[in-house]
Parts: C-alpha cells; structure tokens; sequence
C-alpha cells in the first residue's frame, strides 16, 4: 500500500466469523469515533478484542485462541477456528484501502495464526505495526499500580513495541535465552562455553530492551510535562531497570560486557534460586501523583484512573511522534468512573490528537458530549445496529 507519511489510516469495516459471542459480522465504520453500547455481555469488549489482535501479540484479553472461538458447533468454531477481517482506509484521495486478515485455524490439533495483507501471507504478525498502532485501555488495567511488577512490564514493553517494531522481537529472544540457562543450571551442566554464549546473548538482548525502555519513559516523561494543564494529573515516572547497581550510561559494548561478568559470577546464586536473579525480566514501572507526591499505588481508584489515561493519552502522542501513525485507540469502559466534565475534556483531547477511538458503555447517555462527532452503535446477543 502506498502512503505519504502523514497519512492517517483508520479502521473502516469489521468482519468476524465464529469470534467469540459472534457468529457473522460485516460492520461498516464511518467516524473516527465510534461509541459501542449496550448491556454486560453483550459483546462490546469483544469487538475491541478483535481489533486489538489488529496488532502483535494475543489481543487486550492475552487469551489462547481457543478461547476466543465461538462456543457451540458448526464452522470453525467446532474445530476451533475463527476469523477476523478489516478493512483500512487512509485520509487521502489517493491511498488504496488495505485489506488484513487474521485466520486462526487448527494446525495438528493446536489451532494457529495465520495473517494475510492483502491476500499475502505474512511472515510474521509484525508487519501489521507497518499499517496500524493500536492502544488500549481496559477495566481489567486499573489494579496496574497495584498489582504484581510483570503486569506493569507488560504494559511497559506494549508501549514501547507501539514504538519500536523489534523490541518484541527482543524480548521474546530475551526470555528463550534465559530459560536455556536455567534449565542449564537447574541440570548442573556448567558448561562454561555453552553458559558464556548464552549469557553473552542474554546481556546484548537485556540491555537493549533496558534502554529502549528508558529511552520510551524519557520521552514520555518529557510530553507528561508539556501536558501539565490537562484535566488529568500528571504522573511522575521511575524505572528500575533489573540490574540493580549496572547504569545504564556509557558504550553499550562495556555494559554488555559488565552485564556478561555478573551473569557468570552469578550461576550458582542463580541456581539456587532457580531463577536469574537480574535482567530486565526483574524491572519495574513505578508510577507517582506528581501533584500530591504520592506513588500511584497509594492514590484513590478515581486518581489511579486518572493517572492511567493521562499516561494512555501521553503514549498517543508519542506514537504519532515517532512513527508518523496516529494510533488507534480502544477505551473499555472508559467513561463510567469520569464525571461529566473530565469525560467532555477527554473527548476533546481525543479529537484534537486526531486518532480513531472505539469506546464502550452500557449507557449512550455517558457519551453525550461526543455531539455529531461519534457514530453510536449498539450491541446486543452477538449482533450491532
């Protein structure tokens, strides 16, 4: 597909088969808001489960794909499979719709993913970050700053990967190189060539995903404070990398050879641990109310949602910055704890960063500030209108 770079492409038409509540679906999509209401189970979080597997990775549920099929018989769905379809469109005259394709259909008894671009098969689900950035925000994220270090890790690295492609890619090395050497450890196999050529990948791959990290949470911190008159309170961020005293300035070379030491010295720690004890597999985000100097963990629910979409609405912008795409943005349930004044202020802030937004509520009436701007559509037992 040819696009300039300024380019905004958004979502235009949505097509399921056997997802989830969903039988068949062929949805049109005219707004670059579009509000999704109705009663609990309904299917609204559903549709925005299928746009979110618009990106790398397991969708905004991380739910095995044999979860996601339609419950029941007939179709894929018997075997496990399911299909979703969209269709983007630019802003300009002159871009060619895209047309993305992601089949889930058994594979020796495991169902597997299989995404096709305009009728091509992919090589790998992150070609979808060269059409689409996709954002979200769920109720399931609001015990974030209170809940274990990995969720905020997640949370983290999703940011980052909205940002920089290969740092999925990373990571998942990352992990399949430190479980080899536990397993390694765990065996008593001290190997000493095998272990420094591990741990050598291990120390190039952590200290990549340490500083792109870093670099991401400078970055934010720096539209955070540019946002300082938004009606949502500015968080202050810190993050520890993992490797405890290790910093993080200086040649990448001397820090992965520093990295490579402490890893080697550490095995029979490691070891009878049963873990790796420093990586940035063991980092944090730590997130503080600046105005109240407070961390975020300490801070109403109110505060904690506050803080959250701030911090949402600041990766947006740093999206759009970065990679010359304005991301598409999923807000579950995103008006409901926001009084009436903070919800209009957040639907201005979306309109004026020009992203597309699916937004959903049980009540039509929470998104009345959204006027003429929204295309309101109702969900039902498996079917919208």
């Amino acid at each position: 597909m040819d696009r300039t770079p300024d380019a905004r492409l958004r979502v235009t038409g949505l097509g399921l088969v056997d997802f989830r509540n969903y039988e068949t679906l062929n949805l049109s999509i005219g707004s670059r808001f579009v509000v999704l209401h109705g009663d609990n189970g309904s299917g609204k979080t559903n549709l925005l489960e299928a746009l979110s597997l618009l990106s790398p990775g397991k969708g905004l549920r991380r739910a095995a794909y044999g979860e996601i099929a339609r419950a029941g018989t007939g179709g894929t769905s018997a075997t496990g499979g399911f299909s979703v379809r969209a269709r983007l469109a630019g802003t300009l005259p002159a871009d060619e719709p895209t047309d993305i394709l992601t089949l889930v259909r058994p594979d020796e008894g495991a169902p597997a993913r299989v995404l096709r671009i305009d009728g091509t098969t992919a090589r790998s689900t992150d070609e979808l970050l060269e059409f689409l950035r996709v954002i979200w925000l769920t109720p399931a994220m609001d015990g974030l700053f209170t809940g274990p270090a990995a969720d905020r890790r997640r949370f983290l690295d999703r940011m980052v990967l909205t940002v920089d492609p290969e740092h999925g890619r990373r990571t998942l090395d990352y992990e399949k190189a430190m479980r080899g050497r536990n397993r390694l450890l765990a065996e008593d196999r001290f190997d000493d060539r095998w272990l420094a050529g591990i741990e050598r990948q291990m120390a190039e791959l952590g200290l990549a995903i340490a500083l792109a990290r870093a670099d991401l949470v400078a970055r934010l911190a720096g539209l955070l404070d540019a946002a300082s008159a938004s009606p949502f309170p500015v968080a202050e961020l810190d993050l520890p990398s993992g490797y405890e005293d290790l910093g993080l300035e200086g040649a990448a070379v001397d820090l992965e050879d520093r990295a490579a030491e402490r890893l080697a010295r550490r095995r029979m720690a490691d070891r009878a641990a049963g873990r790796t004890l420093e990586g940035p597999h063991r980092g944090d985000l730590l997130v503080a109310h600046r105005a109240k100097a407070m961390s975020a963990a300490l801070s109403s629910t109110g505060e904690q949602k506050a803080l959250l979409i701030g911090l949402v609405l600041a990766h947006a912008r740093l999206v759009e910055a970065a990679s010359g795409m304005a991301p598409v943005l999923l807000l579950d349930e995103i008006a409901a704890h926001l009084d009436p004044g903070r919800r209009a202020a957040l639907f201005d802030i979306l309109d004026g960063l020009g992203v597309q937004s699916f937004l959903t509520g049980t009540d039509a009436a929470l998104f009345e500030a959204l006027g003429g701007r929204a295309q309101m559509l109702r969900v039902a037992n498996g079917a919208v209108t």
